[in-house]
């Protein structure tokens, strides 16, 4: 069995979510400077505490999730400025589509788009978003339905 405490052990996990988490942190904080910087801190909690994860199955689980409670954190710190994404932002493909798209979900309020995020970019199932939020599953389930209706609505 893998040792997670060993540092090239924990690399190799966390090489296989760094992209999901930083995407999760930009289309959440909407910035990709905070973006970085939350998920950098995200991953040295999660190293200095890799004793407590039990399952190492659940680490992509346990990582968003400790991810997810540092963007709650920082959005508080900046509840009150407003940050666009730049239009030029490296997200792949620069549709118009996509970028209707990214218009559509900043439009959603913070908790929405936390959940949608972790559903759509993390691919989370709905029991697993309400575990990160001390959600009932049933809740995130018509928070994500809502969510991407308000979406569609956006974009019609």
């Amino acid at each position: 069995m893998d040792d997670l405490k060993r540092p090239e052990v924990f690399a190799a996990y966390y090489e296989k979510v760094y992209r999901e988490l930083y995407y999760f942190a930009l289309h959440t904080l909407k910035n990709p400077q905070d973006a970085e910087d939350t998920v950098s801190e995200a991953v040295a909690d999660a190293f200095a505490t890799v004793e407590k994860l039990r399952d190492q199955e659940k680490f992509r689980v346990w990582i968003f999730q400790i991810l997810s409670n540092k963007c709650k954190r920082k959005l508080k710190e900046y509840t009150q400025k407003t940050v666009e994404l730049p239009d030029d932002l490296p997200t792949g493909d620069a549709t118009e589509e996509s970028l209707q798209v990214r218009e559509a979900l900043d439009r959603l309020d913070e908790t929405e788009r936390r959940i949608i995020c972790l559903n759509v970019i993390g691919g989370f199932k709905s029991h697993e978003i309400g575990e990160m939020m001390q959600m009932n599953h049933n809740t995130v389930r018509s928070r994500i339905s809502r969510g991407l209706n308000k979406m569609k609505e956006f974009l019609a």
